[in-house]
């Protein structure tokens, strides 16, 4: 497990993945459009790039920044793989991901620090899981294109005449118009949606499910002055330390405080019958997700479970502050299963067959990130004629 210095912050992906942004200086054609600009879409764009030179490629992002959302905050962390299954998808792209982390990271000097990671069990029933863990953690361990920013994607269509001035014919046949009236020609379409990732497939005709519901992870930050032992929390490159997160319904998709709230996306998430039978299934954990995400002291005395020098009478007034918070896109069918695999979507038809949407990228996707771009690029590299 590693620990990035200012971990998936605007700058540095920027930085790490030797970016240039080109805002409104745009080709009249590409041969591949990425839409959007998190961890993922970075990775697969900058992959797709190392394989083909001579394509041209347009990563388009609607924000004014990269990574502004799930990647942008994230915990930092690069997972070791020790909870997946060991031979499964998720538990090989987490090893190869991080391994590619490492690599990657001492090439370009960016510093991490290798702490480790403890895993404590504090009933006598989760003595068992804890040594399925360990047999899991063993077994796995063997186991430069064209940015454009601030350009939200409204619509994915067939052209209906060749760009102006192209000369180029119908060879970039498919047309992606932004909001603000913008359009990029292209020939092959690659979305990596993340929170809108639904909304995107939909645009070009793909199915509304699965439904991306977002959930609030809260952190906690505990009073630096208090001496707390730090393989007891997440520490930081920069010495703080983060306690959590909870897991909580977020009223906004990109909504990061308690009471941030958008009526089409709560709206969406109350209507959608795979959530209704999420929360029916597990009503008392949910409601003391949603307590504890409200009262502090409640999560305080969750974690004194596992940390019994905390002072619950001391805690919620001295000892921790609300810290940073993420939202993390978790499809759901509608059953209300949650959707733990990668979803590819495409379809048929003059636009269907030139689109690949990524509709799930499940967690660790920040750890597995590098891996996760080889594997979209052989995706590509198999639907498209490139």
């Amino acid at each position: 497990m590693i620990r990035l210095l200012g971990a998936a912050k605007p700058n540095l992906i920027k930085n790490t993945f030797n970016i240039i942004i080109t805002a409104r200086h745009l080709h009249s054609s590409y041969d591949v459009a990425v839409v959007g600009a998190g961890i993922v879409g970075l990775a697969t764009a900058r992959e797709l790039i190392l394989r083909h030179p001579n394509l041209r490629f347009v990563l388009l992002e609607k924000e004014k920044e990269l990574s502004l959302h799930q990647s942008g905050h994230n915990s930092g962390v690069i997972h070791s793989g020790i909870y997946y299954t060991p031979g499964s998808l998720k538990a090989r792209l987490c090893v190869r991901g991080a391994t590619l982390a490492y690599d990657y990271c001492d090439r370009k000097g960016l510093p991490y620090k290798k702490c480790g990671k403890l895993i404590v069990a504090v009933e006598q029933e989760e003595v068992p899981r804890l040594q399925a863990l360990y047999q899991r953690g063993m077994q796995n361990q063997e186991a430069g294109g064209t940015v454009v920013t601030d350009y939200e994607v409204n619509d994915i269509a067939v052209a209906n005449e060749s760009a102006a001035g192209s000369g180029e014919g119908m060879n970039y046949p498919i047309s992606i118009r932004a909001k603000k009236g913008e359009e990029v020609r292209c020939r092959y379409v690659l979305t990596c949606g993340g929170l809108h990732s639904d909304r995107l497939s939909q645009i070009s005709g793909c199915s509304s499910e699965p439904r991306i519901v977002p959930f609030r992870g809260d952190y906690l930050v505990p009073d630096p002055r208090f001496p707390f032992l730090g393989v007891h929390f997440t520490p930081r490159m920069d010495g703080s330390i983060w306690l959590g997160p909870n897991a909580v319904l977020a009223f906004k998709r990109e909504g990061y405080k308690l009471f941030d709230f958008n009526l089409r996306d709560f709206g969406d998430a109350l209507s959608f019958r795979g959530l209704q039978r999420l929360v029916l299934k597990n009503i008392r954990y949910g409601v003391g997700e949603m307590y504890r995400g409200v009262f502090i002291g409640a999560q305080v005395k969750l974690l004194q479970r596992y940390i019994p020098e905390i002072s619950q009478r001391r805690a919620p007034y001295i000892l921790f502050t609300w810290g940073p918070a993420g939202v993390r896109a978790q499809a759901l069918d509608r059953d209300g299963n949650l959707v733990d695999d990668f979803v590819f979507d495409g379809g048929v038809g003059d636009v269907a067959s030139r689109v690949l949407h990524v509709r799930n990228a499940p967690s660790p996707a920040a750890t597995s990130s590098l891996a996760i771009g080889e594997m979209i690029a052989d995706e590509v590299e198999g639907r498209f004629d490139l």
